[in-house]
């Protein structure tokens, strides 16, 4: 019996020094990784698929930085569109109620109706663009839903939507 529970207490004390050893080497690893530069501490170490993407898209709109107003649906903006026409480049505004927005980060995307000569227009916008030079809010819009696609059916003044004056 006393040989026994000395052969048990050496075990533990073995498992106890494998233990140290393991957390030593990996705070010394850990210290490895911080010292190198910013740059590749990104590629070190295994990240999932997910956060390398959302890496990826913060670095993109660090790296180009465009003063976007904060835009919700129901607000009427002015969207200036880059238009190339041969070798000359201008801008063209497009102005409508935001009847949607979908996506988020880099992909984020607005859908903007207006009616031209009697017509319905809708246009879907990725705000990270090139192509779409400035964004500017005319009024602020007072909507209790997420999408506008009601306002599709809707003909003349039922297409008005309440300005909103607290934002």
């Amino acid at each position: 019996m006393a040989a026994d529970s000395k052969d048990m207490t050496d075990e533990i004390k073995n498992e106890e020094t494998q233990e140290a050893a393991s957390t030593e080497a990996a705070t010394d690893s850990a210290v490895a990784v911080a010292e190198k530069p910013a740059a590749a501490k990104a590629t070190v170490g295994k990240l999932s698929a997910h956060a390398l993407m959302q890496a990826f898209e913060a670095e993109q709109i660090a790296k180009n930085p465009k003063e976007l107003p904060d835009i919700y649906v129901g607000d009427t903006v002015r969207i200036g569109v880059r238009i190339k026409e041969g070798n000359k480049e201008r801008i063209q505004p497009f102005e409508g109620v935001i009847i949607a927005k979908r996506h988020g980060g880099l992909n984020e995307t607005i859908t903007v109706r207006r009616i031209f000569q009697g017509v319905g227009v809708e246009r879907v916008f990725m705000i990270h663009s090139p192509q779409v030079a400035s964004i500017k809010v005319e009024r602020r819009g007072k909507v209790r839903r997420a999408k506008l696609f009601y306002l599709r059916d809707r003909v003349g003044k039922a297409t008005r939507v309440k300005q909103r004056f607290d934002r």
